[in-house]
């Protein structure tokens, strides 16, 4: 997915996009001896919550799998530094008579040849303008006064953007012309994936395939708890901490998402508890059958996320024993099933020895 935002005159990349697009970058640079210091720091730019700083983590994991080198990310929170914590602090050099700035903490990086360091300078846009000078010269120059990054660092910038309703100070436009920006949005299908592979509550997956635009939503100005990948994430925590009991973890749910969208969550809870009984589809003698929308996509979610945590162990009966029973749901909701059983790794052998399965693919 790819477009152009209007306002900003850059492309518009889900956090999987971004990372398919700097680990080719970084990867391609790391294998060939590249030097770093010749690519432009990325900007990403994007609201609250998107799903940028998780963003940095995936690509150290891809760069690390896809260069064998050790990644280490050090992540920096501008918004709560001092210029002190750049510049690092004076002391005097009584042989010279003059004064010395102590190395920060920021520096101390391995320079070693088989590690590469990422610094990811995050609300650099919120910071005040003292530490946004500093920074612009760390993204520019890789270097703060008398203290520079090694070689093997890879440098990038965050923050949020004017129209975020958050702090945020507008960036020079010849500063802006030395940097790669990309606009990061959230998007619900890769956003989906995400939440399977990390093992989000399958109740939110599925109360937000109903209606994607409770993924995100712009806050009023006054709101401080609103939904956001993020946040759901956090929710997802809460109803762990709580046994999966909803109603319990109500407060905690709305102090996440806000009041609203809690009410709204709970609602879909409780139109979907009845679900048939997971164990008897796998088996392939369940006879019960969901009733309402709600219950269908918390049942598709729920067996995602099951055949997803035993993929290693699953059988193609076991499989052919879901795909017969789905197959009895409208062919949107068997579509959708399909689409999110294709993207669960180490199972594609036994799919293709699904009978039941293939039998609908070739019929649709």
């Amino acid at each position: 997915m790819k477009t152009v935002s209007d306002n900003l005159n850059i492309p518009n990349l889900t956090v999987k996009r971004l990372v398919e697009i700097l680990t080719a970058i970084y990867g391609n640079a790391i294998s060939g001896g590249k030097e770093l210091k010749n690519i432009p720091t990325p900007f990403l730019w994007g609201p609250p919550g998107v799903g940028k700083s998780e963003g940095i983590r995936q690509l150290a994991s891809e760069l690390e799998s896809l260069t064998g080198k050790h990644i280490e990310v050090t992540d920096v929170r501008l918004l709560l530094y001092t210029p002190g914590d750049l510049l690092g602090i004076p002391v005097a050099d009584s042989e010279r008579k003059s004064a010395k700035w102590l190395k920060p903490k920021i520096f101390d990086m391995n320079p070693d040849g088989d590690t590469i360091n990422i610094l990811f300078l995050d609300e650099l846009s919120s910071a005040p303008q003292s530490i946004q000078s500093a920074a612009y010269q760390l993204c520019l120059d890789r270097k703060v006064g008398e203290h520079s990054l090694p070689d093997n660092c890879i440098i990038i910038a965050a923050g949020n953007r004017t129209t975020d309703r958050s702090v945020s100070y507008k960036m020079p436009k010849a500063l802006c012309n030395r940097m790669m920006h990309f606009n990061i949005i959230s998007e619900f299908t890769a956003w989906k994936q995400w939440a399977i592979d990390n093992d989000i509550a399958s109740n939110i997956i599925a109360f937000l395939a109903m209606d994607n635009s409770r993924l995100y939503i712009t806050p009023d100005a006054e709101d401080l708890a609103y939904a956001t990948p993020r946040s759901w994430a956090f929710v997802s925590s809460v109803l762990e901490l709580n046994d999966g009991d909803f109603i319990r973890a109500h407060d905690s749910i709305a102090a996440c998402i806000g009041n609203d969208m809690a009410f709204e969550f709970e609602s879909f809870c409780k139109g979907a508890i009845n679900m048939p009984d997971l164990d008897e589809i796998f088996k392939g003698v369940c006879a019960d059958f969901p009733r309402g929308y709600d219950t269908v996509y918390a049942l598709i979610s729920a067996l995602i996320k099951r055949i997803h945590a035993y993929r290693d162990t699953v059988s193609t009966e076991e499989l052919d024993n879901i795909c017969t029973y789905v197959k009895r749901f409208p062919k949107d909701f068997m579509m959708l099933f399909v689409s999110d059983l294709k993207t669960i790794h180490g199972i594609e052998s036994k799919l293709k020895n699904c009978v039941s399965l293939n039998s609908w693919l070739e019929s649709n």
